[in-house]
């Protein structure tokens, strides 16, 4: 066999499973060394207010700018519709031979990360 012909097994079987022993060990010490403590601190002296998690805060801050009856709009159809933007990418890209179908896609996607981005770090700073 060359030296540059290697097999799967057990040349490169072996490498990936010593990899994968280091990077274990690696997460094993440093948990060990860096404790955390499970939860949450609660004071117990001030009102609970719940707060969603991070993933959330967009959809949490979209309601805040619609109330009542419009609140349908900012929980269901502009999420659907930033989903749908999504879904649609290829299908806007696909017009990329002329090179308007590429921008027209990089547009909406930059679009859509910036204003999740925004409406998630709103209520961060607001805090």
């Amino acid at each position: 066999m060359k030296p540059d012909q290697k097999k799967f097994y057990p040349d490169y079987l072996f490498e990936i499973l010593v990899a994968a022993l280091v990077v274990i060990q690696a997460a094993v010490v440093l948990a060990m060394l860096f404790p955390r403590e499970p939860g949450r601190r609660i004071n117990f002296s001030t009102p609970f207010q719940p707060t969603p998690e991070w993933y959330f805060l967009w959809l949490f801050e979209l309601l805040r700018y619609f109330l009542g009856r419009a609140a349908f709009i900012g929980a269901a159809i502009l999420p659907v519709g930033f989903f749908l933007a999504l879904l649609l990418i290829p299908f806007i890209d696909r017009d990329a031979r002329n090179g308007r179908g590429r921008a027209r896609a990089v547009l909406i996607m930059s679009a859509l990360y910036l204003l999740f981005i925004v409406f998630t770090l709103i209520p961060v700073f607001r805090q």
